[in-house]
């Protein structure tokens, strides 16, 4: 078996380096051309992109460094399973282009809280769903982000996990802050483009070097480390999974059980696709209808590949080396990947380092970092977007427009801090498989807003106060589940647990646990309000929503008004000066008034896009207002109508293809431990079975 070195060389990093320059160079172009300088020309990149670059963005906004390592992480600790989640993507991607997009355009909105609002009437959904979505941001995908990459890093290089998530928050806080969604869309392009063709190649050389499929069959039932501890001698957590090769499983399965995933897992990947602001956001800045069905097309069409790209290749990082990706003694884990819980997150840069060449190495390196970026400036502009719309707004509804593009690149920042501080409990409570965590905490929170949204589209008697205080209910106990599931399962390893688990968490497996938290919220929201017992309860709409496009007009007319002052001021200066000072003196000070602005406007064109030419502004405000409306026209040609239609049978037909195929067909492997026999090692002669 040929190994590569185990970190990266010289030639490595000069490919790193380069990489970055050709980012930088393209963030830079696109902030540039990017209109920055209004709210739809930062949040939503002037609802001009066209589907090729959307269908990117769609993609690696997904597959971030927490899919690409946590895919492989889980295909490593569990088999093919984990690329269910892939499949249900194919799915639901559709039902964002065909049911929920055309919806979110007709009504005009920037955001997912703001859509609640308008919806349902009043304030109090649209907060509540920003503040709750912002806590999910931090406690899984940026904390989760940040995570894999820095562990990456820390592989690569061995630097500190911690410096390593600093280094990785530069240059990706720095592009979002200043580019908005424009410059995101434009990188991830690129980046897209480069993880599926590092991807493709790892994986190609992986298959290669164990004798392709007909070899993964073959030896990852028998991957077993040797180097474990006598606690684990009597238990299988340190062998493979028997159903490795089988995607959906029975509905009693531990970790993929067919009937959970379908009916559980199912609204929190609704909240995820067709819901959450990081992707939908995306969806929205498409120049029209046609465009947005298109990209939702093309990232089905993507979401194909990861099983074969991303999941196997983490199963075959096992077979090369069990006993670092399967390390079950959590105190030689720590001394792998720095988590005493296990190891498996670490089988693709392993993958990486352990078997490409010089330059190969560096190439993939990037890949990650272009995973981590992706990932991270989605969701930083996404966060952005949510706390200065929907939170900021509401107690500032007379704020100005640069005060908004302010407080957005800001609240980046504590975004930032707050999921650096999470990062120690993902590192220790996700159990060696940080996407399992991330599914499970996303399903304790996130169905029952997919449950509202639903309902909101497809049922017109539901009203603000059902759904708000089913929210509440599922919000107590999904928050019950979760404080549970930390507690008891924060320091669980192979062998030996953290205490006795209460049935809530041993006995209710947390997707049919977001299967009833679902039903119950449908059921209250649909309830109140709608039968005789209800029947008196009070529902007062309290829309108290700020039209954005008028907002901008007034921020147009003020700057106009400044102007006008500030030309006033200048005058009665020339008039004060006149009177006991010199021509130099009033010289001197138009000089020095004109610095400050010239220095002022600089700063704000560069960090923030916002141009002091007002009629230029109050052009652009027009072109987007009249833009919105046609939009909210929904105009489809009747050729594109067809090819979509088209598209969409061929996409529903191969991912419901996919699930029957990879759950249904049984492979022949080779053989897994016998039931009941010594699960004592081969070898293992002085570790005896009481």
């Amino acid at each position: 078996m040929a190994v590569a070195g185990t970190k990266l060389s010289g030639p490595d990093i000069g490919v790193l380096l380069a990489y970055f320059v050709v980012i930088v160079l393209i963030g830079m172009f696109a902030t540039w051309r990017s209109n920055r300088g209004t709210v739809s020309g930062y949040f939503l990149a002037g609802r001009s992109m066209w589907f090729l670059p959307i269908g990117a963005s769609l993609f690696v906004s997904n597959i971030g460094t927490r899919h690409l390592m946590g895919l492989a992480g889980s295909g490593a600790a569990s088999g093919i399973s984990v690329g269910a989640w892939e499949f249900n993507a194919v799915l639901l991607l559709q039902m964002l282009g065909w049911i929920f997009v055309p919806v979110y355009i007709s009504s005009g909105i920037y955001t997912m809280p703001e859509y609640l609002s308008k919806r349902f009437g009043g304030q109090r959904l649209r907060v509540y769903f920003a503040f709750l979505s912002l806590f999910l941001y931090v406690l899984t995908k940026c904390s989760g982000g940040l995570f894999a990459g820095a562990l990456f890093l820390q592989q690569s290089l061995n630097w500190d996990l911690y410096v390593s998530i600093v280094i990785l928050i530069l240059v990706t806080a720095l592009m979002t802050i200043t580019g908005g969604l424009t410059a995101v869309i434009y990188t991830d392009t690129l980046q897209a483009i480069l993880i599926l063709a590092g991807a493709t190649y790892l994986t190609i050389t992986g298959f290669h070097e164990i004798g392709g499929f007909s070899g993964l069959l073959e030896k990852y039932p028998q991957a077993v480390p040797t180097n474990v501890s006598a606690i684990v001698v009597n238990t299988t957590c340190h062998w493979p999974d028997r159903n490795a090769f089988r995607m959906l499983r029975d509905v009693d399965d531990d970790y993929m059980p067919w009937l959970g995933f379908l009916l559980g897992q199912t609204p929190s990947s609704i909240w995820y696709w067709c819901n959450d602001q990081v992707l939908v956001q995306r969806a929205l800045a498409a120049k029209s209808l046609s465009h947005a069905q298109g990209a939702t097309l093309l990232a089905g069409f993507i979401k194909i590949l990861p099983l074969f790209i991303m999941v196997m290749p983490g199963m075959i990082s096992r077979v090369l080396y069990p006993d670092e990706i399967a390390c079950t003694n959590p105190e030689y884990c720590y001394e792998v990947c720095q988590s005493r819980a296990g190891c498996s997150n670490i089988a693709y840069p392993r993958l990486v380092l352990g078997l490409l060449p010089d330059g190969a190495r560096g190439l993939m390196m990037a890949v990650m970092i272009a995973a981590l970026m992706s990932d991270l400036d989605s969701i930083f502009n996404s966060a952005s977007t949510l706390f200065t719309m929907d939170i900021w707004r509401k107690f500032r509804k007379h704020a100005s427009n640069t005060e908004l593009m302010v407080v957005g690149r800001v609240f980046i920042l504590l975004v930032v801090v707050l999921s650096i501080a999470w990062v120690p409990v993902v590192k220790e409570t996700s159990g060696g498989e940080f996407y399992i965590y991330m599914a499970r905490v996303t399903n304790y929170i996130a169905p029952p807003f997919a449950a509202i949204f639903l309902l909101g589209v497809f049922v017109p008697m539901v009203n603000e106060t059902g759904a708000f205080w089913a929210l509440m209910l599922a919000l107590v106990t999904g928050l019950t589940r979760l404080v549970l599931t930390l507690v008891y399962t924060g320091h669980s390893y192979c062998g030996q647990a953290s205490g006795q688990a209460p049935d809530i968490l041993g006995k209710f497996h947390y997707m049919y646990f977001a299967l009833f938290i679902t039903v119950m919220t449908a059921v209250v929201a649909v309830l109140h309000k709608t039968t005789y017992w209800t029947r008196h309860d009070d529902l007062v709409p309290d829309d108290t929503d700020l039209d954005l496009e008028t907002m901008e007009n007034d921020r147009v007319r003020g700057q106009v008004s400044g102007k006008e002052d500030g030309d006033k001021e200048n005058t009665n200066l020339e008039a004060r000066n006149s009177e006991g000072a010199t021509r130099v003196d009033v010289i001197d000070t138009h000089k020095h008034y004109e610095r400050t602005n010239r220095c002022r406007d600089f700063f704000y064109n560069v960090f923030c896009g916002i141009h002091a030419s007002s009629e230029e502004e109050e052009k652009n405000v027009s072109a987007m207002k009249k833009h919105l409306q046609d939009l909210a026209a929904l105009k489809q040609s009747r050729t594109a109508r067809v090819a979509l239609d088209v598209g969409l049978v061929l996409i529903l037909g191969l991912g419901v293809g996919m699930y029957v195929f990879w759950s249904v067909y049984r492979f022949p492997t080779g053989p897994f431990y016998p039931d009941g026999a010594d699960l004592t090692l081969p070898g293992d002669d002085d570790l005896s079975v009481e």
